[in-house]
């Protein structure tokens, strides 16, 4: 009996590991920067979506407006899908987002060089591929040699702050 309780409080432990992606549609009604947004579902609940395994430039970094207005162009006002993975610290969505059908919104800022694969949250290697690519040909960020990844560049910030 002792066993079967054992197993059964692991099988519920290991089940909350590898829980499936909760599925929502809507309209995208804000776009906030290159990767968060404000999905309006059909039931008028409002969320912020932040896209899962990629960081694109924060305001006043080169290529910031490009990834936003690239974000906007994608989803602004369309209806889309997004495969949440998590919550962040903000309260924010963190998702898979899929449009127009089957693109996929981390993929193709990637694949544009509009944002960097985020490899302390991710290790996909489709978008390592793509970034690899997108640094290879010199497209979009990788033009510039030398670009500073958001996570260093708000790092910075923060200590000429505390100086």
């Amino acid at each position: 009996m002792i066993k079967l309780k054992v197993s059964f409080i692991l099988l519920l432990f290991l089940s909350s590991l590898i829980a499936p992606s909760k599925i929502i549609k809507g309209k995208v009604v804000a776009i906030t920067d290159g990767d968060t947004f404000k999905l309006l579902t059909k039931d008028s609940i409002l969320i912020k979506v932040r896209v899962a395994n990629i960081d694109c430039p924060e305001r006043k970094q080169p290529f910031s407006n490009k990834s936003k207005q690239f974000t906007s162009n994608a989803i602004f006002g369309k209806k889309i899908i997004i495969k949440e993975l998590s919550k962040d610290r903000y309260g924010r969505s963190i998702a898979n987002v899929i449009y127009n059908d089957s693109l996929n919104l981390s993929q193709e800022l990637i694949k544009y060089g509009l944002a960097w694969h985020y490899v302390k949250y991710s290790k996909d290697s489709i978008l390592q591929s793509l970034e690899d690519n997108a640094r290879n040909n010199k497209i979009g960020l990788w033009q510039d040699p030398t670009s500073i990844p958001p996570w260093e560049w708000r790092a910075n910030k923060r200590k000429k702050r505390k100086e």
